[in-house]
């Protein structure tokens, strides 16, 4: 009997994506799946389940968000629609690295020994105005400043008496 008992192995549990993506398939919702069903369901088909099998279940389900083998909508996890555009993210999109030869120091084809373009001239608004760009400094004011008088009129108050 304890020879039986050392052949019979449950089977080993298969990765987190391949459970997260047969509990999503099996549940077929129309919505998506969330995580709670998702782990009720890998919990009653695989039994026998790692010690942090909530965390890992997270971190799985977040890296397959994030790689697009899962879409996340309003807190359901589901398969991707091939037919479905890209969805963008949040803020300015990347800058693209093309980068661009400067100009001048390669001929352009079709075009040899072109003369260089004319530079245009700035409009009466742009920054040839003469004043330094941003907030003026602050200048640092004497006492006799801030009382309003000036040391010409002091002079004279305090020699003519």
């Amino acid at each position: 009997m304890e020879a039986l008992h050392h052949l019979y192995t449950p089977p080993p549990v298969p990765p987190y994506p391949q459970m997260i993506w047969s509990a999503i398939t099996a549940l077929d919702e129309q919505n998506g799946s969330n995580k709670t069903s998702i782990s009720k369901f890998i919990e009653s088909t695989y039994g026998d389940l790692p010690a942090g099998h909530s965390q890992l279940l997270s971190h799985h389900l977040n890296r397959m968000k994030e790689t697009g083998e899962l879409v996340f909508w309003k807190n359901n996890y589901m398969k991707p629609d091939p037919n479905a555009p890209p969805r963008r993210g949040r803020g300015r999109p990347p800058k693209s690295s093309k980068v661009t030869p400067p100009t001048g120091s390669v001929e352009e084809p079709g075009k040899p020994n072109a003369p260089p373009k004319p530079v245009k001239p700035k409009p009466a608004g742009a920054a040839g105005s003469g004043r330094p760009r941003g907030r003026p400094r602050k200048i640092a004011r004497t006492m006799e400043d801030m009382h309003g008088t000036t040391t010409s009129s002091s002079m004279a108050m305090a020699g003519g008496s």
